[in-house]
């Protein structure tokens, strides 16, 4: 049986857990061990239920916690050349990321915890952004968090996988009408910033298959979007293509506490 959670899914702080009976990983760490501790006892797990981390970017809503899970937990940090060269040098991770770096390959699949693990870059303005791809037991999960534009690889990848956690972060009106500055506007829409709900509704129905049996969507802003958005966005681009009810199963991402735990 493998199990999914967020423990937290936005720019106030980003992790999820992806595991089995026989061990686990995180993606990112943008929440306290004290939290994480806390989260997992609550589905009869602890610190041993996973035994490595994948970092998505540098961006601080995802490392927030790194340094201290390396300092305290000296648990494997799988990334980027790239994104570890970043960590290297970020107030954050510098001091304590050393004996915990671990390089995956270019286009190849990582065996780590019992997974098969591939990263594909995404375009996003940090040192670097990817998201994964993961094989473990006979499913194929794939994340991706922070997208400034859909890529052709990102969704082939989205198109081979049974369960894709994917950005819809907001809508373009509420945002277009919010408080932002036109700069922090521009840098959220043109590319390289977020995935709106349109851009994330349209990927969905790019890379849909008959296989695909979760979707949930993350990263959901906190100021330009619901979840009612969100969720009827990509729910209606299905209905455009004849996905029938009940055959998917949609979810939204909460952003700032834990999601129940999801069998796969």
């Amino acid at each position: 049986m493998v199990r999914f959670m967020s423990l937290s899914s936005g720019s106030c702080g980003n992790c999820y857990y992806l595991g089995t009976e026989n061990g686990g990983v995180l993606i990112d760490a943008g929440v306290s061990l004290r939290r994480l501790k806390k989260v997992l006892q609550e589905y009869d797990l602890d610190m041993d239920s996973f035994s490595a981390v994948l970092v998505t970017h540098d961006h601080l809503d995802h490392i927030r916690h790194l340094g201290s899970f390396c300092k305290r937990l000296s648990k494997p940090v799988y990334t980027t050349q790239t994104i570890h060269s970043a960590l290297a040098r970020h107030t954050f991770t510098a001091p304590t990321i050393g004996p915990c770096r671990r390089i995956l390959e270019e286009e190849v699949w990582n065996e780590i915890a019992g997974m098969k693990v591939r990263y594909f870059v995404v375009p996003h303005d940090a040192t670097q952004t990817v998201g994964y791809a993961i094989e473990v037991e006979d499913h194929r999960f794939v994340i991706m968090t922070d997208v400034g534009r859909m890529t052709d690889e990102a969704v082939e990848f989205a198109r081979q996988a049974d369960t894709v956690v994917v950005e819809s972060n907001y809508d373009m009106d509420m945002l277009m009408g919010g408080p932002y500055t036109y700069e922090l506007k521009m840098r959220i829409v043109q590319g390289c910033g977020h995935l709106s709900n349109d851009e994330c509704a349209s990927a969905v129905k790019r890379f849909w298959h008959d296989g695909l049996r979760n979707i949930f969507l993350c990263h959901l802003s906190e100021n330009n979007n619901t979840h009612e958005l969100a969720y009827r966005c990509t729910s209606d681009a299905l209905k455009e293509i004849g996905v029938e009810k009940g055959s998917v199963y949609l979810h939204c991402l909460p952003r700032q506490y834990p999601s129940q735990m999801f069998e796969l």
